[in-house]
């Protein structure tokens, strides 16, 4: 399996050869640590306190394996409410502490009962092994988030949307095509999972897809043979090495989860074994199939771009849809750049206003 140095290594060989140009590298924002409740954003909540955004740890089962969430409920919250609800799913490799806490935040911050989870055998969600990344795992996580959340005291259970960030976006968008409890679904930064790693970033490794599944089924046969799970993700790098990446979400990725938003939570890695599944699955195999109001957001110069507008324009079964383009932002930087942030939450806040009447 070729680390991301490498992979970038390529990319770059690609871009000297297609006229695509590095991006500059920016700033790589603020350095954080978790605070007394475990979340790892800026504006966090530290603690509850009446007529403001609370916060509840809870615990539920998915297929039979233990789930931890954190609830985010709005001000003046009461449980004979009837609230609109929205689950949100994190990126790869990330956990619900993170940006994906971040938006949960901000959407209770706007009148929602926000969810966000740790998928299975991540963050501090069970399951084993550790690190299994499979797309009909991420898929029923948000399945069992939508179970959750809709009987939650004072929740309306026909007025849940969901939001999906990265990884999490490709899965929630495949979500929606089949679960019509998701009444709006909204992503940011739409990484298709199954698409990078059987062709590649940008599509750069098409030549090599039937050996990275034979790796990828060794790596299954070595484990069921009793040796340990080989890992993927992020490259054994330091800070100015990974300064050199040209791809913006391999650079800027490396600094978010390595770095100024680290958490135990979030190893940025996965099992090698699990790109047999995530090579032969696609985020939009049945984007037809999303007949639900659809908001689609991408920064402008997010060299991941390309994989937001591709989905807006396979979901051809609702008329009700819109491409957000967020100006001067790159991927990782719509995690956490606050002016970005800003603009996606009014966006979302208003998109689920609008369709969770």
């Amino acid at each position: 399996m070729r680390t991301f140095k490498a992979i970038a290594t390529l990319i770059l060989a690609v871009m000297a050869t297609t006229n695509i140009k590095a991006q500059a590298y920016g700033d790589e924002g603020p350095t954080l640590t978790p605070n007394r409740l475990g979340l790892v954003y800026e504006g966090a909540i530290e603690k509850n306190e009446r007529g403001k955004v609370n916060f509840q740890r809870v615990n539920y089962k998915v297929d039979g394996i233990d789930v931890v969430a954190n609830v985010y409920t709005p001000a003046g919250y009461t449980p004979t409410g009837k609230y609109a609800a929205v689950v949100v799913a994190h990126p790869n490799g990330g956990s619900k502490d993170q940006v994906a806490g971040l938006y949960a935040q901000r959407l209770a911050e706007a009148g929602f009962v926000a969810i966000a989870f740790d998928a299975r055998f991540q963050g501090e969600s069970g399951g084993q092994p550790r690190r299994t990344d499979k797309p009909a795992y991420r898929m029923g996580d948000i399945y069992g988030a939508v179970d959750f959340i809709q009987n939650y005291p004072g929740v309306d259970r026909e007025r849940i949307g969901a939001l999906g960030i990265c990884g999490g976006g490709g899965y929630t968008f495949a979500a929606a095509q089949a679960d019509k409890r998701i009444k709006a679904v909204a992503t940011l930064s739409l990484f298709n999972t199954g698409d990078v790693r059987r062709n590649g970033y940008m599509r750069t490794q098409r030549a090599t897809i039937g050996q990275r599944q034979a790796e990828a089924s060794q790596a299954r046969q070595k484990e069921a043979a009793g040796a340990e799970p080989e890992v993927a993700g992020f490259a054994n790098m330091s800070p100015d090495e990974a300064r050199k990446l040209p791809i913006d979400l391999y650079r800027e990725g490396y600094f978010y989860y390595a770095v100024t938003h680290k958490t135990p939570n979030a190893p940025g890695t996965y099992l090698k074994s699990s790109l047999m599944d995530t090579m032969a699955w696609d985020a939009t195999d049945h984007a037809d199939l999303i007949d639900q109001p659809l908001l689609v957001m991408a920064g402008e110069k997010a060299d991941s771009r390309y994989m937001s507008e591709e989905a807006f324009a396979k979901a051809t079964g609702t008329v009700d849809k819109e491409l957000f383009i967020v100006p001067g932002a790159t991927h990782i930087k719509t995690y956490y750049v606050k002016e970005y942030v800003n603009a996606i939450a009014a966006k979302a806040y208003a998109f689920f206003k609008a369709k969770l009447k």
